[in-house]
């Protein structure tokens, strides 16, 4: 199926319980965003593999901007 398909390409995470296989809350979000990519936009696993990995950047950068900038204030601050 496709979850176990996303699973053996590592872009989610699933817990095994009693020989059954569940999906955590933490990664329903992340699991709905790649049904739609896949099943509404025609994207297949590569595409979606890509578009996670970049998606992933933006929010590190993102943070990392977020981090440059409480330095620079502070930094600014000790005038």
């Amino acid at each position: 199926s496709f979850i176990h398909l996303l699973e053996q390409h590592g872009m989610i995470e699933t817990v095994v319980i009693e020989e059954c296989v569940f999906l955590p809350i933490s990664e329903l979000d992340r699991l709905e965003k790649m049904v739609r990519l896949h099943f509404e936009l025609d994207i297949n696993l590569e595409g979606i593999e890509t578009i996670n990995h970049l998606l992933q950047r933006i929010t590190n950068m993102q943070e990392q901007i977020v981090s440059l900038s409480n330095r620079l204030k502070a930094w600014e601050g000790d005038d």
